[in-house]
């Protein structure tokens, strides 16, 4: 790759990266001058509207952020799951494509059992964090 090729990159990157910071600020209130006030104004001004208030707790930014990505791997797990059972059914009897299916299907239940603990370890974690703060 010459210096040219990595000059577009790095300018196609940097401009990506500058459309999203300048999309992701919409949201953000200029009402108030951080300025003039503690850390605590300044952090109010910088937080976009209809954000979430908790770190942890019931609708805290922990929980969506947790719950969204745990969905996702639960979600990728189930059609893990459905794939192997498909590529089961079309094996027609060949041995290495039968434990092929077999592991497909067994990895994608482990997925779904390790979405579910770390879904009940993440809420009991949270949880007992809003309680104690």
């Amino acid at each position: 790759m010459t210096i040219k090729d990595k000059l577009k990159v790095h300018s196609i990157t940097g401009a990506t990266t500058v459309a999203g910071v300048l999309a992701l600020s919409n949201g953000v209130s200029a009402q108030c001058d951080p300025s003039s006030g503690s850390i605590g104004q300044g952090v109010q001004c910088a937080k976009p509207k209809g954000a979430a208030e908790e770190l942890f707790g019931d609708g805290s930014i922990f929980q969506t952020i947790t719950n969204a990505l745990l969905f996702l791997v639960g979600a990728i797990s189930v059609v893990m799951l459905i794939v192997g059972g498909v590529r089961y059914v079309v094996s027609a009897g060949d041995q290495n494509a039968v434990q092929g299916a077999k592991n497909t299907i067994l990895y994608a239940i482990v997925g779904i059992v390790v979405a579910f603990l770390a879904f009940a370890a993440v809420n009991w974690i949270t949880t007992s964090l809003a309680e104690g703060s």
